[in-house]
């Protein structure tokens, strides 16, 4: 089954991580195994502090979504060997309705392919040409479904020849008169002798029997009986060599599983074979691409955490298949070809959400997942403080404190001590909780940190600041601000740059001087901060 991710935001916080966990652990305890919870980013010093708290390792980090060859539904024929014949070639090609084959080496590498082209020139070849070279003996006995008669046939391992067919004509001395060749003929005793009299390097016997005498006769000749007669025997021949002489084995043209559609796309165009080997992480050869298979890919199915903005989420996120949005944000820009399901409701945290869900299937979530919802919730409401809060967050965090058995003022403690320490930079710090927003052509980036010690961090404010000019150049973004928020005195230092009079504007801020200032009762960035940057271009 195909595995249907569950993810939250970029620079994800703890919200958005244990809600993709927690809905993912709801989906799969229902029957479901396909779902999988999954980060954007790496994870925050308060994230990773929750995490360990309860004893769970980190979602798998996933970068994008672009559609990969392992997504589509490639051929995966039987890989054979250099050294197997063409007629085994030919009948797998038809048995599996595929007209191109890999070939590998013994250890599974890639040794080239082979088509049904390739096939069908090298038994027009041998029309004009009726020299065989270097047949083994054990490949034109399988082909001949044929065996040797006598016993210095058994010395030899390859046999090779211009291909004669002797008809009794009348003027048998003429149609042979070299020993390299492979006579094939019928009940034809004289002709027989005269082919062992020459040590011709093989007589093949077409439905007839041998006298015991030229079995037993000294030659260096190998004679080989076989149930078909002369006209298929000859083709039979061609057929048994092996397809190392005929398939194409430089210049290949091959894909690895990781490769994205989009430049696999590009190559195909540029080359003009049928199809292509697939080749793992071990450059072993699993399948094999045709350019059918890219007209309609199989496209990675997604669940979107605490978001709904394609700006802040996932790259690549157009080839995939959202399925639902899950989320408690403002509706932005995602856009679907198909109905789904979006469920977004005005509370403080997309947890609360989800363990109301646990409730509506009748699942109790476990000890661990519900401190996790009991974690997130306090985090992304700041202990209740924030105007996002909700009763209904209050209600459902208790309840999930009591299945957990924890405290949640210990939780908060926790949490708000450890988003920043004094060895990480500033870049990092900007980093943990950072969104960019377009907003009415205006492009702006908002970072939070919530922390209960706001004096420490203003210490760096011109770290902060110099760090955030330059991500204002790099990013060509409009305003950069900071939300330094402090859980004990209730507001939020903020630090600004680029468009400074506008922002002081929003903020009724009086003074510009030094790009700070404290904000009162704000809290939260969703909530306060953005609508009032929003206001200035209403």
């Amino acid at each position: 089954m195909d595995t249907i991710y569950i993810t939250g935001h970029r620079n994800p916080d703890t919200d958005s991580i244990v809600s993709a966990m927690a809905y993912a652990a709801l989906k799969n305890a229902l029957g479901d195994r396909r779902y999988q919870a999954a980060r954007l980013g790496q994870i925050s010093d308060e994230t990773q502090a929750v995490l360990e708290r309860f004893g769970v390792k980190p979602p798998q980090l996933i970068t994008n979504l672009r559609t990969q060859v392992q997504d589509l539904d490639y051929d995966t024929p039987p890989i054979l060997s250099p050294a197997a014949t063409i007629s085994r070639a030919w009948q797998t090609m038809q048995s599996d309705q595929i007209s191109v084959l890999p070939v590998g080496n013994e250890d599974g590498t890639l040794y080239g392919t082979i088509s049904a082209g390739d096939v069908a020139s090298s038994d027009v070849a041998s029309v004009g040409d009726p020299y065989i070279t270097g047949i083994p003996v054990y490949n034109l006995l399988s082909v001949l479904e044929g065996r040797i008669l006598n016993k210095s046939g058994e010395m030899k391992d390859l046999i090779s020849g211009e291909v004669t067919i002797a008809l009794p004509t009348g003027r048998e001395n003429l149609i042979f008169s070299k020993p390299d060749s492979i006579v094939i003929c019928g009940n034809q005793p004289d002709m027989i002798q005269r082919a062992l009299e020459l040590n011709v390097n093989c007589v093949i016997v077409c439905q007839a029997e041998v006298c015991q005498e030229l079995l037993e006769k000294e030659t260096e000749t190998c004679i080989v009986s076989t149930p078909f007669d002369a006209y298929r025997a000859v083709r039979l021949i061609c057929q048994a060599l092996p397809i190392s002489g005929i398939c194409k084995s430089e210049d290949l043209v091959y894909f690895h599983l990781e490769d994205y559609i989009d430049d696999v796309q590009n190559k195909v165009l540029e080359s003009r074979f049928r199809a292509y080997p697939i080749l793992d992480e071990n450059e072993h050869v699993v399948g094999m691409l045709s350019r059918f298979h890219l007209l309609r890919p199989r496209r990675k199915q997604v669940i979107l955490m605490d978001h709904n903005e394609r700006a802040q989420s996932v790259a690549g996120l157009e080839q995939a298949e959202i399925l639902e949005i899950v989320d408690h944000h403002r509706l932005a820009d995602i856009e679907t070809k198909n109905p789904i399901y979006v469920r977004n409701e005005p509370v403080g945290s997309t947890a609360t959400i989800v363990a109301g869900m646990y409730q509506e299937k009748g699942l109790m979530p476990t000890e661990t997942m519900a401190g996790l919802m009991a974690a997130a919730i306090v985090s992304d409401t700041v202990m209740f403080k924030s105007p996002t809060c909700t009763q209904r967050d209050i209600d459902v965090a208790n309840r999930m404190a009591r299945i957990a058995n924890v405290s949640l003022e210990e939780l908060g403690q926790a949490i708000f001590s450890a988003t920043c320490s004094d060895d990480k930079t500033v870049e990092a710090m900007l980093g943990t909780d950072y969104k960019e927003f377009h907003i009415a052509g205006h492009n702006l980036a908002v970072s939070q940190i919530t922390c209960m010690d706001s004096e420490r961090l203003l210490k760096r404010r011109d770290e902060f600041l110099a760090a955030m000019r330059e991500n204002r150049r790099k990013n060509k973004l409009d305003m950069v601000l900071l939300m330094i928020t402090d859980v004990l005195l209730d507001g939020t230092q903020l630090l600004f740059v680029g468009d400074e009079d506008n922002i002081c504007q929003a903020f009724h801020i009086r003074s510009k001087e030094g790009n700070c200032a404290f904000l009162p009762k704000i809290l939260s960035r969703k909530k306060q901060v953005i609508p009032m940057l929003t206001s200035l271009w209403g």
